[in-house]
């Protein structure tokens, strides 16, 4: 009985069941404190779920994979296997897959720091290399780009150094409209305010007043007028189509005349 009870309290047994227990506890508390620092890094972005998981998975697949080669070497050392043969083999391995694996190592730290720090998410309007378009998808390899024009352009994370997100803020609906020399410019100004405030309880993409700035430019033929509308993101050329035709509309039923240029035939 004393022989199993020493047993049982030697060193080989006690040591390797401290480490598990030591690497267990500390695998929990930084676990913990992944999840906590990066739902606190995107907690006021709104990006993707699903890719915030996806980081925070790998985050901690990798944290325990280092604590359980830690305490394997850690358990061997006790039983007195000669580690460090074994931790120099591991280190030229590492090194030559470090090597090899150099471009895609890149690419997943690149991945991880584009969905980390919000740079941008998917749907959102990126410019990329000078390739413009909507991101389809996100990895930690790679990223999709959509042109309006149906071309998809592939980036390698590790490619990506500078970008211009169309998205992150409001666009700006620009409409310059003209107007006869003759007509009455306080009638004229009237009819664009009512049509402004108009639209701007009524249309959707508009998420500011729609305003009148004035006389933009005096013209050779027409007086022109600029119209601003403050837009959802990329939103600015709908807007723009839309209040357009509503101008012309309010313009005619107000008898207000848009010069064109005209041709005049004379008959010799």
């Amino acid at each position: 009985m004393d022989k199993f009870l020493n047993i049982l309290l030697s060193k080989k047994v006690i040591a390797p069941i401290i480490i598990i227990a030591v690497s267990i506890l500390v695998y929990l508390v930084l676990k913990n404190v992944i999840k906590k620092i990066l739902v606190f890094k995107t907690a006021n972005t709104k990006k993707d779920v699903k890719k915030i998981n996806t980081v925070t998975m790998l985050c901690i697949n990798i944290l325990k994979f280092f604590i359980i080669i830690i305490a394997t070497l850690m358990i061997l050392e006790v039983y007195g296997i000669d580690t460090k043969s074994i931790i120099a083999s591991l280190g030229v391995f590492s090194a030559v897959l470090a090597l090899a694996l150099q471009d895609t190592i890149k690419d997943f730290a690149m991945g991880i720091s584009i969905i980390v720090e919000g740079q941008f998410s998917i749907g959102d309007v990126v410019t990329i290399g000078g390739f413009k378009g909507e991101v389809t998808s996100i990895t930690l390899k790679s990223v999709r780009i959509k042109s309006y024009t149906g071309e998809i352009k592939i980036v390698a994370n590790r490619n990506i150094s500078e970008v211009i997100n169309h998205s992150m803020a409001s666009s700006l609906a620009i409409v310059d409209v003209g107007v006869s020399y003759d007509s009455d410019l306080d009638k004229v100004e009237k009819v664009l305010n009512a049509l402004c405030e108009k639209l701007s309880k009524e249309v959707e993409e508009i998420n500011g007043d729609v305003k009148v700035l004035g006389i933009n430019e005096l013209g050779s033929s027409s007086i022109t007028y600029r119209v601003t509308a403050s837009t959802r993101s990329m939103k600015h050329l709908d807007v723009q189509r839309l209040m357009m035709r509503e101008i012309k509309d309010a313009f005619d039923k107000n008898n207000i005349e848009i010069p064109y240029n005209q041709l005049v035939i004379h008959n010799g």
